[in-house]
């Protein structure tokens, strides 16, 4: 079996660490050396595409993106920064079209009655497979759980002093999947407009190859959800006491009580807070949105050291997290609606995590771009 459920390898062997591809069609990633001090100077020469071609027009339910450069990860005034989004360094990126919001279970469901496909947690587990990615010895779990399924939340009755250990809020449910995101006692009727969860990697990129279009590169979903504000630390700037207005995130205490200030305790529906600058909806909290960068806790590090503007560029040749060397973790970016001050506050725009690509949980979906070039590969396949 090609696709291995790692969320449910987490959860059922207690594995500590949890965190909450090919590379993107177009050009080879391109850097420009810096002198010390001298980035603005050397950035005046960078050349991206910034407007729209007058002969390509905007695919539907998509905005155009300006093409432009931006300090990557944290800002300098963000002091809930994580170590991983450090240092900032100096990146530019081409202009490209993204999806306005993320990819709805309406659309989703197109894609599965024209396809047939099937999800990573619809599929059986395979055990052979499974136990390649884990250390030698470990035991097979019960038959009893060895089914298809994903991770939901469960909400604390108590206060918990260690909020590191992430089984005390998400249980392994046998039935879960995109159609079924509580468990299987749910479904999504009426629920077409909300986004579509427990996806996969895999499941991500088998919808993006249907639509003709890929998944933004961590730099590249990092610049749009900025809107134009380079340097901010929230999409909408720097009030943080305009938050339940702004996102889908989780007030109160977590994980015991969620006040519901912004509205919703889970999911929210596509659009029901303010767009950013470049007007996408969501690009903070309500659900986890996948890139195709691999995660690599130095990479930020490796990139700061080289003392160059990297121009479009897809992340790290490899994955990389010394806290659990068996997963293949990519970039996940955006936070979702358990995201709290308390505990990860992963709303800030410089945020991110890593998890792996074949699993898919509660919390977790996706939005697609497609570059000017795409755009006119696809209208030549229609003429064709």
């Amino acid at each position: 079996m090609k696709f291995i459920h790692r969320a449910f390898l987490l959860f059922v062997i207690s594995m500590v660490f949890f965190s909450c591809q090919n590379r993107p069609e177009g050009k080879p990633q391109k850097s420009v050396k810096m002198a010390p001090n001298k980035v603005e100077e050397i950035s005046e020469t960078i050349r991206v595409l910034k407007q729209k071609p007058v002969d390509v027009g905007i695919p539907s339910g998509m905005v155009w993106v300006p093409g432009g450069e931006l300090m990557q990860g944290a800002a300098a005034k963000d002091t809930l920064a994580m170590a991983h989004e450090k240092p900032a360094h100096k990146v530019a990126v081409d202009g490209f079209f993204m999806d306005i919001d993320e990819v709805t279970n309406d659309q989703f469901q197109r894609f599965v009655e024209a396809t047939g496909y099937i999800t990573v947690a619809e599929q059986e587990i395979d055990w052979e497979e499974m136990k390649k990615q884990v250390p030698e010895g470990t035991a097979k779990p019960h038959d009893s759980i060895m089914k298809p399924g994903s991770l939901i939340f469960k909400k604390s009755k108590k206060p918990l002093p260690n909020l590191y250990d992430f089984s005390q809020w998400w249980q392994w449910s046998v039935g879960a999947d995109w159609r079924h995101p509580g468990g299987p006692e749910t479904d999504i009727i009426g629920k077409e407009h909300y986004p579509v969860v427990h996806i996969s990697y895999e499941d991500a990129l088998a919808y993006c190859d249907w639509e003709g279009r890929r998944l933004p590169t961590e730099a590249e979903w990092e610049y749009a959800a900025r809107g134009g504000r380079d340097g901010a630390t929230y999409a909408w700037g720097e009030d943080i006491s305009i938050l339940a207005k702004m996102a889908n995130t989780w007030e109160g205490q977590f994980p015991i009580e969620n006040t519901k200030e912004d509205g919703f305790e889970g999911r929210a529906v596509v659009k029901s807070y303010r767009p950013n600058g470049y007007g996408l909806y969501d690009m903070a909290g309500n659900v986890w949105e996948w890139t195709s960068d691999w995660y690599n806790n130095k990479y930020y590090r490796e990139r700061a050291a080289k003392n160059e503007i990297a121009i479009n560029p897809p992340g790290p040749d490899a994955p990389f997290n010394a806290q659990n060397p068996y997963v293949r973790e990519k970039v996940i970016k955006g936070g979702s609606f358990l995201c709290s001050d308390t505990y990860c506050a992963s709303y800030r725009i410089s945020a991110r995590m890593g998890n792996s690509t074949d699993s898919a949980q509660e919390h977790l979906g996706f939005r697609t771009v497609v570059t000017v070039e795409m755009v006119r590969q696809n209208q030549q396949k229609k003429k064709e």
